[in-house]
């Protein structure tokens, strides 16, 4: 407890044993766009991931959230769903599964949290909603917490309902129940991934729907909760969070919240969107990871400073440890928390973060003052006895270069006194297992290949996506093409034939990018196969300028072949800025390639080897990537994918 008093300009702070709020995990990270991180070849992909999970060794993440694959995009790509259609299932799909399991190797106590961003059509039936047919939904749901444990041996700690949608509470009542049917009595529901507000409400007037939600979350609540939420007894998360580019300011936005989100709003834990940045930076929120890992052609990776503010609370508390009611704010600025095993060890974690040093990307920061102080500390009761010395967890953030560096220290008389500085973060621990490792430098940064090519021709594919390939619409999968006599045996297929229950507003074309935005003059040369007779078509396309939820206004230069046996170019995955026209003789069932030249102001197409079109006029864009994908949700294979740019 405070005490009322200062002296000589310093905090006078009383910690006391018996005065505990009881918490379940304190702090944890999502894992939803780490697209390119299956990509990297060792050691360095499990340097990465020994920086993410590995206890006492980086961030020592305590949960992990993953987003369960809906068909549709979720903010820098589409993940692929365990049931494409309603008699489909299939629990290799994407990378999440793998992310789990590597985590689970690194850390076994680590929890994890499955939420939907979107649903595959067919749970709607025409609709893009997901609770007209609320059991099926929740059949859905429960399929993958199933499918997690039979065939990944995953158990999965925490389920939610819609990301940033709209709840609902008979669809949240049959899901409890559903779990339960299946014996799934220890898997916990939170609600509703959104604002505070109206789930608390409604929690306070139904019963019932107060006794199956176990934890109520917010997304990016600024530090801040409702009364309505505090009167529910639940504990209180700030479910997604961060979101913010990961350089100093970025971490210290992180280092604030993370005791603020306690100290202001009674939150027990706080998940950072995203684990790691390992997308294509130009997609939307690029490098708004804990770390960034978007390089696996060559090996490069970079360790950013949120790892180490991460670590200040992750090295030295663990899930089940309490939270002293202390009030956390500094006379100066600034917070701390003190945390505590309830076995005699103590943690308190200090940051003195200024405004402008740890502006989030939402919401708006208020402004505020943070001074050098004297902050002195007593500790009561049996800390008293426990805490005669400890160790000293420093991190002085300046310029993206936090590290942490470890110091003893004495308590004298139940009490130490810390001068602190302004935009530091302290960790006092009893704790003696901290530690800062360093793997060996990973290869410097290089562009990605300017002349790269995929055959696809992988009989037992270690994933579901090709390497490199960033679905923005649809789903792009390995396919084994069984009939085929020739060369196009195995193949890259899109799957996704329904529109699906979408988050955002995707595409009414399927689209997946690859490689280098910068890329100006390239040519882009792709075998096709179009499935869907009549009105189906595909595209190649190149200087791709968009993607992630900006996807329906992606402009470039795409080369259309249809079914009908037409051809256009356009400057628009919509298909609206026709550039040129014409018949081709392309047809469905059939093998074609397509070839898309472009220099400087003029791009050109060959089809099967021979000139179909030329000395098309390109204003803009002026650069992107190379993309290839299908008129609408249609399936369609692509083979013998290559590209050479500059």
């Amino acid at each position: 407890r405070e005490l009322p008093f200062a002296c000589h300009k310093s905090r006078m702070i009383s910690l006391f044993l018996c005065s505990l709020d009881s918490v379940g995990s304190k702090f944890q990270i999502t894992g939803a766009t780490s697209r390119l991180l299956v990509n990297y070849q060792e050691p360095y992909r499990s340097q990465i991931l020994d920086y993410l999970f590995k206890p006492n060794f980086g961030a020592s993440l305590h949960i992990l959230k993953v987003e369960i694959g809906g068909d549709a995009q979720s903010t820098d790509g589409t993940e692929p769903s365990h049931m494409h259609y309603e008699n489909d299932e299939n629990y290799f799909r994407g990378y999440e599964w793998w992310l789990m399991k590597e985590a689970k190797k690194r850390n076994p106590e680590i929890k994890l949290i499955g939420l939907p961003w979107a649903f595959p059509g067919w749970i709607g039936k025409g609709e893009n909603w997901p609770y007209d047919y609320p059991d099926i939904t929740a059949y859905y749901i429960v399929s993958w917490i199933l499918g997690a444990k039979q065939y990944h041996d995953l158990d999965i700690d925490y389920i939610g309902i819609w990301n940033e949608r709209a709840f609902n509470s008979k669809y949240i009542k049959l899901l409890r129940y559903t779990l339960d049917k299946h014996g799934l009595e220890q898997v916990r529901i939170i609600a509703s991934d959104r604002l505070w507000e109206p789930i608390s409400f409604v929690m306070m007037i139904d019963s019932e729907l107060h006794g199956v939600v176990d934890v109520i979350g917010a997304h990016y609540p600024g530090t801040k909760t409702v009364q309505n939420a505090i009167l529910t007894g639940k504990k209180l998360w700030s479910s997604e969070d961060y979101s913010t580019f990961n350089d100093d300011v970025g971490a210290g936005c992180w280092a604030r919240i993370l005791n603020q989100n306690y100290v202001n709003g009674n939150m027990t834990s706080t998940i950072a969107w995203n684990l790691v940045a390992s997308y294509y930076e130009e997609l939307p929120f690029g490098r708004c990871g804990l770390m960034t890992a978007q390089e696996p052609w060559s090996g490069h990776y970079k360790v950013e400073s949120p790892i180490w503010i991460t670590a200040h609370t992750t090295q030295f508390t663990q899930p089940g440890w309490s939270y002293l009611q202390v009030d956390g704010h500094l006379e100066g600025g600034g917070s701390f928390v003190a945390l505590t095993d309830g076995l005699g060890n103590l943690t308190i974690i200090i940051e003195t973060m200024s405004h402008n040093h740890s502006k989030c990307i939402r919401p708006p920061l208020p402004n505020f003052n943070v001074i050098p102080q004297r902050a002195t500390f007593y500790l009561r009761g049996s800390f008293r006895i426990f805490f005669t010395s400890g160790t000293w967890v420093f991190c002085h953030l300046v310029g993206n270069l936090c590290s942490l560096s470890f110091l003893q220290f004495q308590v004298w008389k139940g009490r130490f006194t810390l001068d602190l500085k302004v935009d530091e973060v302290y960790t006092l621990t009893t704790l003696k297992t901290g530690r800062k490792y360093i793997c060996p430098e990973p290869p410097p940064p290089q562009p990605f290949p300017s002349n790269y090519k995929d055959d696809f021709n992988i009989r037992n594919p270690p994933f579901s996506e090709a390497p490199n390939f960033a679905d923005q619409t649809g789903v792009f999968e390995y396919f084994v093409n069984a009939s085929d006599p020739g060369d196009h045996v195995f193949t890259l297929r899109q799957v996704v034939v329904q529109r699906p229950i979408t988050w955002v507003s995707d595409a009414d074309q399927t689209i997946s990018v690859i490689g280098n935005f910068k890329w100006v003059n390239m040519t882009v040369t792709c075998d096709i196969y179009i499935e869907k007779p009549r009105d189906g078509g595909v595209f190649i396309a190149g200087r791709v300028d968009n993607g992630g939820i900006y996807v329906r206004r992606t402009k470039g230069v795409f080369f259309w072949v249809f079914a009908d046996g037409t051809y256009r170019v356009t400057g628009d995955l919509a298909g609206e800025e026709i550039l040129m026209k014409g018949l081709a003789g392309v047809r469905d069932n059939a093998w074609h390639t397509l070839t898309l030249n472009i220099q400087g102001n003029s791009a050109s197409g060959l089809l099967n080897g021979y000139p179909l079109w030329e000395n098309v006029t390109i204003s803009k864009p002026q650069n992107g990537w190379a993309a290839l994908g299908t008129r609408s949700f249609e399936l369609a294979q692509f083979d013998n994918f290559q590209v050479e740019a500059c």
